[in-house]
């Protein structure tokens, strides 16, 4: 008897029941695999990108507005600020490093970053080849950034004004790669990093008067903000607020932000997750109905079957393969459905937000998942053919006109 041979006849034979059940499993597959991705992506952005950064400073405005836009480069900065000004707190006895940023172009949808060299080293970036920025208009950049646009050491390219690409405000000075830096896996893998002076010269170089002293030029240089480090966490509890109230800038806590964001998107990440949940049980009740109406609809050829020789547990195997195929299936259905739908909405979202910001969903996760759902069905059918236990042959085959 060719086992294979009967489960494939039994799914053929009921392809409406069959449907059903691949489609219900794999949409609780779908649900449970997108939802598990995108907090393990969020998760990984909140705890790989803080780094030491205590505190960003910047314009006034909305403070997770700043923080995401300053750490996870993902939304619009809430303005500039003054440099000088910036400077001045990094001299303050409770800090140990305040490391300005400035942006405002983008190459291709990657920000181009404007810092200093202890920007590195927040995310213990290192340069795989090459070397660091040493003049104006030079760059390097993240591993994503040279491994998706195939750039090496020694090419040059023009940024566009904006965080988002265009080709009608491209500047007219070129940057020139300098290096490249290792992999990470945070966000600095996307980013393009040059000095304060590369950025300020792209954009000001043309508006500058011939006699404008450089003194009387750096007077009035602005950053975007600035990410500050303390040497104690007791400055968390009064320098922001000083910042804030004897300051035109603002003060803004990123773990804080982040935390509190993430507890919002979490009650949305639960209640989908119960969606899942309850599908997924819907899914289990209506492989039970089937196979349970299968073994009670089919007693008669079971019964045949037995006089032929088979056993039980062969009769049983028949079903357990088909329940294995319908979760195989499923599954893989399932996986296509969220690697289709992630790039669905990452490529018709209006933002300049990159699809590698998404982290695959560690082999753990995913084998968790896929043994709950065959735990799950093989409960289901194990109850279902429990008829097929107690069948009684002769009685079957007596009844039978």
């Amino acid at each position: 008897m060719n086992i294979w041979n009967i489960t494939i006849h039994n799914i053929k034979s009921k392809p409406l029941y069959s449907f059903l059940s691949i489609f219900t499993l794999s949409l609780s597959i779908m649900l449970l695999l997108g939802i598990q991705q995108l907090k393990f992506s969020f998760k990984n952005q909140i705890e790989n990108n803080l780094g030491n950064i205590d505190l960003v400073i910047g314009a006034k405005g909305s403070p997770l507005q700043l923080v995401l836009a300053s750490i996870l480069h993902l939304d619009n900065p809430t303005g500039n600020i003054s440099y000088e000004e910036a400077k001045k707190i990094g001299t303050h006895p409770m800090v140990t490093s305040a490391v300005p940023i400035s942006y405002g172009d983008n190459y291709k949808n990657y920000r181009i970053v404007g810092t200093t060299k202890e920007y590195m080293s927040i995310y213990n970036a290192e340069l795989n080849t090459g070397r660091a920025v040493k003049a104006s208009l030079e760059v390097v950049l993240g591993a994503t950034v040279a491994q998706k646009l195939n750039l090496k050491i020694g090419d040059t390219l023009v940024s566009a004004h904006g965080l988002i690409d265009n080709s009608i405000d491209v500047h007219s000075d070129k940057l020139t790669i300098v290096g490249v830096l290792k992999p990470t896996q945070k966000v600095i893998d996307r980013l393009i990093i040059t000095n304060l002076e590369s950025v300020w010269d792209v954009h000001e170089h043309k508006h500058h008067n011939h006699h404008e002293t450089h003194e009387q030029h750096e007077d009035h240089k602005e950053i975007t903000s600035l990410l500050v480090t303390f040497k104690s966490p007791r400055a968390l509890l009064t320098f922001p607020n000083k910042v804030n109230k004897s300051t035109n800038m603002q003060a803004a806590l990123p773990k804080y932000e982040l935390t509190k964001l993430y507890e919002y998107t979490s009650v949305g990440f639960k209640t989908i997750s119960w969606i899942a949940y309850i599908i997924l049980v819907i899914s289990c009740l209506t492989i039970f109905i089937n196979f349970y109406k299968m073994v009670k609809e089919r007693a008669f050829h079971l019964a045949i079957l037995r006089t032929y020789g088979a056993t039980n547990f062969q009769l049983i195997k028949t079903l357990i393969y088909e329940a294995l195929f319908i979760v195989f299936i499923a599954f893989l259905t399932g996986v296509l459905l969220v690697k289709i739908g992630m790039y669905f909405v990452l490529n018709t979202m209006q933002t300049n937000v990159q699809p590698n910001i998404l982290k695959e969903l560690p082999f753990q996760n995913i084998l968790e998942i896929a043994m709950l759902i065959l735990s799950m069905v093989i409960v289901s059918v194990t109850v279902a053919i429990y008829p097929l236990l107690s069948m009684n042959i002769s009685t079957i085959l007596s009844h039978e006109k």
